[in-house]
């Protein structure tokens, strides 16, 4: 049984021994709330009995540990004195949206979709977004506030494959499951026509003039080419493949239209010749899920379920001896599902099934940076044409917008070379810098760099007049004619 509380020794109010006087009680302490046979110190008080006494009087423990009166321990008193000055924090530095621990990028979360986002780009002069989903709805978002501008009406009956926009941003298009790819004009949200198909479309495209629209159709293995004012059908191939294609694209000049397949192989077809122009077999080791060209329309670059993308020289047909002139490896844990360049092909940018965004150094071969944060697949991305920007599509139901526009100043970009074995060599002939890898064969007994090996001035002039982004792909390609 516990105790009674003890007087304060020596005061004046000590009841004589033996005598229990109501008026000799101690009234300096407050009484102890028991505890078990311990009695608590005078000083301190249960947690939760000063969280009864204090929400009486709604004031908050923080501000009562404040009051100079706190050590009488008397609630009555609490509020009779004067609180001293408050202290403001420095407001913190924040980044726009929410951040990722590991890539230090800031990203905002869009999310309004109920389903997998399959597709997603960038409208508008990069200051809208388009996206597709298989909740059967296509969206125009905001990206500056993330908010839901318009839900394009009549919605498809099934999810949404894919959707595309023209260059100059005034119509779109979505494919969907249930055979029919609709336009719509971007601005005003009405419907412009509809297509129907005999069997499922698996990707859709407008050519970079906006006079086509090219479709992945599914069963029949084939691709569609319809005039995108009227809707009349331009080209139907079946058969193109020997397997169900997975995507399909226009070159920059609209006149060829690479497309992929299950099949593992890579087909361009030209408009005005009506035939197909070149065939690249096997050109994975599993299926190819994804295609795009540089703005060149020189290269093609190809995402895989192999885990790797390549990027194929079609201009000169390099592949056919020694297959494609970069491939890029150690990006993805897993399938890779889609890939898209840069405006100036200085950079690449992927999605993969290990839920990630990989960005890419072409002329290397090597990953600058990964971005983490999406939970599940990564279906699509898209670069914004200031290349600041880069958005992805998730099965996670939502996209997220990146910030890549300091992505060089990150020290990742630095590991990911020095986990490669990169290394810098001078050429013995012109003394000019070269780059090579510990992984590379022979990598030790290179002492020229790759035009003086190939005895090719001319090549390097025409590859000096050119882009950088096509200057790296052109350097990488070069040993591949000698191959």
């Amino acid at each position: 049984m516990a105790s009674q509380p003890p007087c304060v020794p020596g005061s004046p109010g000590a009841p004589d021994k033996g005598k229990k006087t109501g008026s000799h009680l101690c009234t300096e302490q407050p009484p102890l709330v028991p505890s078990g046979d311990i009695e608590q110190p005078p000083h301190k008080l249960p947690y939760a009995a000063l969280v009864r006494g204090y929400g009486r009087f709604n004031l908050s423990i923080v501000d009562t540990r404040q009051v100079p009166l706190l050590p009488l321990l008397d609630p009555l008193k609490v509020g009779k004195g004067p609180l001293p000055p408050k202290k403001h924090p420095m407001p913190e530095k924040k980044f726009w949206g929410s951040q990722e621990s590991l890539s230090k990028i800031p990203f905002q979360i869009m999310k309004g979709h109920r389903h997998i986002v399959s597709s997603c780009h960038f409208c508008v002069d990069d200051t809208k977004l388009l996206s597709g989903s298989y909740d059967c709805t296509v969206k125009l978002w905001d990206a500056v506030d993330g908010t839901v501008i318009r839900d394009f009406e009549p919605r498809p009956s099934a999810p949404v494959s894919e959707c595309s926009v023209t260059a100059d941003s005034k119509r779109m298009i979505a494919a969907s499951y249930d055979k029919t790819v609709r336009a719509w004009d971007l601005e005003t949200g009405k419907l412009l026509w509809k297509t129907s198909h005999e069997t499922f479309i698996a990707s859709c495209k407008f050519s970079p003039d906006g006079k086509y629209v090219v479709s992945a159709l599914d069963l029949d293995r084939g691709i569609c080419i319809t005039d995108a004012e009227n809707a009349t059908t331009v080209s139907h191939i079946k058969s193109h493949h020997s397997r169900s294609l997975t995507a399909c694209c226009f070159d920059p000049g609209s006149q060829k239209v690479a497309s992929v397949s299950l099949d593992k192989s890579i087909k361009i077809w030209d408009i005005t010749s009506q035939a197909t122009l070149l065939t690249i077999t096997k050109a994975h080791s599993s299926a190819i899920s994804n295609c795009c060209f540089t703005s060149s329309g020189h290269f093609l670059c190809t995402s895989s379920w192999d885990k790797t993308l390549k990027i194929w020289n079609v201009h000169t047909g390099e592949f056919r001896n020694s297959g494609a002139c970069v491939t890029l490896t150690q990006g993805h844990e897993g399938s890779v599902s889609s890939c898209r360049f840069a405006r100036d092909t200085s950079f690449l940018v992927s999605g993969g099934f290990d839920r990630t965004v990989a960005i890419w150094d072409v002329g290397e071969g090597y990953r600058k940076l990964s971005l983490k944060g999406h939970s599940d697949w990564v279906t699509d991305v898209a670069i914004s044409n200031n290349k600041k920007w880069v958005l992805s599509a998730s099965k996670d139901r939502t996209m997220r917008l990146w910030n890549i526009e300091e992505i060089d100043k990150i020290p990742l970009v630095i590991k990911y070379k020095k986990a490669l074995g990169s290394k810098v060599k001078q050429c013995e002939v012109c003394d000019r810098p070269f780059s090579i890898y510990e992984s590379d064969i022979f990598s030790e007994t290179l002492t020229k760099c790759v035009f003086c090996r190939m005895g090719a001035k001319d090549l390097w002039a025409e590859a000096s007049s050119s882009s950088r982004g096509e200057d790296s792909l052109a350097r990488e390609c070069s040993p591949a004619t000698e191959g």
